[in-house]
């Protein structure tokens, strides 16, 4: 049986380099010990081949194989535009 892909759904932060997105994605945990609910937030690199995305879009990314060094994730739709 087929592992599925990663998909998650975050913020862009920067939209610089070109082709390639940083998208801001937030998980809530809860502590082990002391059970208060804490907000952690993982940075991903994510191709974006049309240059399409801008900072503050809320966009869905998917896991692919490695793009480059750091990149291993593809913009597969932006959900929300900035305002």
């Amino acid at each position: 049986m087929r592992e599925q892909r990663k998909r998650l759904v975050g913020v862009v932060t920067s939209d610089k380099m070109d082709k390639t997105v940083v998208v801001a994605v937030t998980t809530t945990k809860r502590h082990p010990v002391y059970g208060k609910v804490m907000r952690r937030v993982k940075k991903y690199k994510a191709h974006d081949e049309s240059n399409d995305c801008h900072i503050g879009d809320r966009v869905q990314i998917i896991e692919s194989r490695p793009i480059s060094r750091h990149k291993r994730f593809l913009v597969t739709s932006i959900l929300e535009r900035a305002k």
